[in-house]
């Protein structure tokens, strides 16, 4: 084991961690550092969404040269990364690849839920491309929205209270869409062979449970918190 003094190289490969969207204890574990280490470094470093390694390092070494200790996270700095880890977690764990999931998180708890790319980009340590395939895959599944500034032209990320809305609408009616598809291919070969009636009975459940989703979707749409 290391002694407990953090080395430039390891804020680097901290950041690098970060970036790709590891966790503290994958992170912890590349470094051979116990994971409460680096939840504080990045806690106290501008979170896991402005960490900066150069910065970290020579703020370290002010706070070596004042010989005062490091303040640790607070108890709101440390139930917000745990909040954000565990989300993004849960949120790559139902199948969102994992830079999708740091957007979208990243989203979902900043002040009012409206970012730029160049925002997303610094805030998460990654590059414009990385950004500009994840928002175009949140965009397209109606889980955030983009909003034009005319004024500075540039656009605006936004996540607001009909993003679950419309993400399971959508979702829905690719369902159906499928669903007919596989009904049709049923019939076409017949319902009195196997193929036949297993792609119409698939088909025919796919169209249920995806009506059923766009009623509930509308039904509950305007559901208080």
């Amino acid at each position: 084991m290391p002694d407990g003094r953090l080395t430039r190289q390891d804020r680097q490969r901290i950041a690098a961690g970060l970036a790709e969207g590891r966790s503290y204890a994958e992170i912890a574990r590349r470094l051979d550092r116990p994971t409460s280490t680096i939840s504080r470094e990045v806690g106290r470093n501008g979170g896991p969404s402005d960490y900066r390694p150069e910065r970290a390092h020579q703020a370290a070494a002010r706070r070596a040269r004042r010989g005062t200790p490091a303040r640790s996270p607070g108890p709101q700095d440390r139930t917000v990364l745990e909040v954000e880890e565990g989300a993004v977690e849960l949120a790559v764990g139902m199948g969102l690849p994992k830079m999708v999931a740091r957007v979208l998180i990243g989203l979902w708890l900043s002040e009012d839920g409206r970012l730029t790319a160049a925002e997303l980009s610094h805030g998460l340590n990654v590059s414009p491309a990385s950004i500009s395939m994840a928002v175009g895959y949140l965009t397209q599944q109606g889980l955030i929205r983009r909003e034009r500034d005319p004024q500075r032209r540039r656009d605006i990320y936004v996540v607001d209270d009909d993003a679950w809305y419309h993400s399971t609408v959508i979702t829905a009616r690719q369902t159906l869409a499928a669903a007919e598809i596989t009904k049709a291919a049923g019939q076409a070969l017949g319902l009195d062979t196997p193929v036949g009636r297993r792609l119409a009975r698939g088909g025919t459940f796919l169209e249920r449970i995806s009506l059923d989703a766009l009623a509930s979707a509308e039904r509950w749409r305007d559901l208080p918190p």
